[in-house]
C-alpha cells in the first residue's frame, strides 16, 4: 500500500503573522527583518508582495531596498510566531499522530493510516487548509506525495495556499524536468558539483552513475541519486519522538569587526562555553568541532576536524576550535561573523575508549564545569564566570540544536 505523506508549508509565516497583529500592514511590501545596528539586519522573511518586487530571504536590507523602496521593514517577534507554529501542529495532530516538524514553519505529515477516517491524502489537505485559513487567519501550501522528499517537492511548486499532489504513477512528468536545486538535501555546493558533471534535472540525477556518485558525494550520493528515482522510504516521525541530535553549535554576528587572534580566542571561548553547557545538559559528546567564519567582505569559510577523543569539556572544544582557526584560517581580512559546532555527537552512556594521554587536568576540568553548570542553573548564567571573560559580552543569541532528519 502506497503511503499518503503530506507536507505543510505556512506561506510567508513571519510576515504573514505580522500582518495579523497589524492589519494595516495586508497587502504590502513587508519584511522581517534582524536589527541592523547589531549587523543582523539580512532578511529573515518577507510577504508576497515583497517576493514579487524580487525582495529574498537573506538579502540585506539595503540589498532589498534597493528592489522595492517601498519595503516596510518590522522586527521579528519570535514568540508570536512560536504560538502560531504551535497552533496550527494542534490541528494537524487532530488527523494523525505522526506529525515531524521541519522548521517552526513546516511540518511532515503521515495520514496514511488516517484515510478510512477522514478521506483520501488531497481531501486532508484541503480540510487542513481550510481550517488553518479560517482558526489561524493565515495560508499554507501542502504537498503530497507517497514520500516525504516528494511531499516537500510539492509544497514549493504552487504557492500561496495550494495544494499539489505527486502520484506514485507517473510522477516522473512532475518531478524529472526540474532543476536539480529543487530537491530537498541539493544545497548550492552539490548542485554547483552535480552542474559540472552535467547533471542538471531531478531526472539525470535519478539516472546518474552510481560510482561517480559515490565518489563524488560519499554516502548523500546514493542518497540523493534515491531520493530522486523516488526512493525515500524515511519514516514520518511521531509528535513527541526527539529526533537524535546531530550537532550543538553557537555563532554570532559581532557590533564591529575582529583584528586580533586574541579577540578570536575569547570568542571561541564564549561560545564553546555555552556548548558545553549544551553537551552536558544533553549527556552527549563531542566527536569533532567544525568552524564557520564569515570575513568582512560576506566570504565564508567553513572548517572542520575530528577530536582525538569524544570530549563535552568546555576548555577542550574551545582549545581544539582555536588550534583549527590558527592552523587552517589565513586571518587576512577581518571577521565579521563566527560559528562553532560540536559535530559528530554521541551518547555519553556509550562509553570512551581510554587514552594513555588523558591527563589529571582533562579530569579536573570536566568536574569544573559540571560545578559551574550547577551554579549557573541555580543562581543565574552570571553566577559564575571565566576570569578570561570577565569584561567580555558575548550577544545573547541562542545555541542551536541540530537533529538528525534523515532523507
Amino acid at each position: 500500500m502506497n503511503r499518503s505523506i503530506l507536507h505543510c508549508d505556512m506561506n510567508n509565516f513571519y510576515a504573514s503573522v505580522e500582518t495579523l497583529y497589524t492589519p494595516e500592514l495586508a497587502g504590502k511590501a513587508v519584511a522581517v527583518c534582524g536589527e541592523e545596528a547589531l549587523r543582523h539586519g539580512i532578511v529573515l522573511a518577507k510577504s508576497e508582495a515583497a517576493k514579487k518586487m524580487g525582495v529574498k530571504t537573506g538579502d540585506p536590507i539595503w540589498k532589498a531596498r534597493l528592489c522595492c523602496p517601498d519595503l516596510v521593514v518590522i522586527p521579528p517577534h519570535f514568540d508570536r510566531y512560536a504560538k502560531y507554529s504551535r497552533l496550527a501542529r494542534e490541528i494537524y495532530c487532530e488527523y494523525t499522530d505522526l506529525v515531524e516538524p521541519f522548521g517552526m514553519d513546516e511540518c511532515w505529515l503521515d495520514v496514511t493510516s488516517s484515510r478510512m477516517a477522514f478521506g483520501t491524502g488531497e481531501v486532508i489537505g484541503g480540510e487542513i487548509r481550510r481550517r488553518i485559513r479560517k482558526e489561524l487567519g493565515l495560508t499554507i501550501s501542502v504537498g503530497i506525495s507517497f514520500n516525504k522528499v516528494f511531499a516537500k517537492l510539492g509544497s514549493d511548486l504552487k504557492k500561496p495556499d495550494a495544494t499539489t499532489l505527486i502520484p506514485p504513477d507517473g510522477f516522473q512528468s512532475i518531478v524529472w524536468p526540474l532543476p536539480v536545486e529543487d530537491l530537498l538535501w541539493v544545497g548550492p555546493k552539490s548542485a554547483s558539483l552535480l552542474h559540472r558533471f552535467g547533471i542538471d534535472t531531478i531526472g539525470q540525477l535519478a539516472h546518474a552513475n552510481s560510482d561517480l556518485m559515490r565518489m563524488k558525494f560519499g554516502k548523500k550520493g546514493m542518497q540523493m541519486k534515491e531520493a530522486a528515482a523516488g526512493m525515500d522510504a524515511s519514516p514520518v516521525l511521531p509528535c513527541d519522538a526527539e529526533p537524535p541530535m546531530k550537532s550543538i553549535g553557537h555563532g554570532v554576528t559581532l557590533p564591529r569587526d575582529l583584528t586580533e587572534p586574541e579577540e578570536v580566542r575569547l570568542l571561541i571561548f564564549a561560545l564553546c562555553q555555552r556548548i558545553g553547557e549544551q553537551l552536558r545538559f544533553h549527556e552527549k559528546l563531542a566527536c569533532g568541532i567544525a568552524l564557520d567564519c564569515k570575513d568582512c567582505s560576506f566570504f565564508v569559510k567553513s572548517l572542520q576536524k575530528k577530536l582525538t577523543l569524544p570530549s563535552d569539556c568546555t576548555a577542550t572544544l574551545a582549545e581544539e576550535a582555536f588550534r583549527l582557526f590558527r592552523e587552517r584560517y589565513a586571518f587576512r581580512t577581518p571577521l565579521r561573523s563566527l560559528s562553532v559546532r560540536a559535530i559528530d555527537l554521541k551518547k555519553r552512556s556509550e562509553g570512551t575508549q581510554l587514552s594513555l594521554f588523558d591527563t589529571p587536568r582533562d579530569r579536573r576540568s570536566e568536574l569544573l564545569d559540571r560545578v559551574g553548570d550547577r551554579l549557573r542553573e541555580k543562581y543565574g548564567k552570571n553566577a559564575l564566570v571565566s576570569a578570561s571573560l570577565l569584561h567580555y559580552s558575548l550577544p545573547d543569541d541562542n545555541v542551536e540544536c541540530t537533529p538528525f532528519s534523515a532523507p
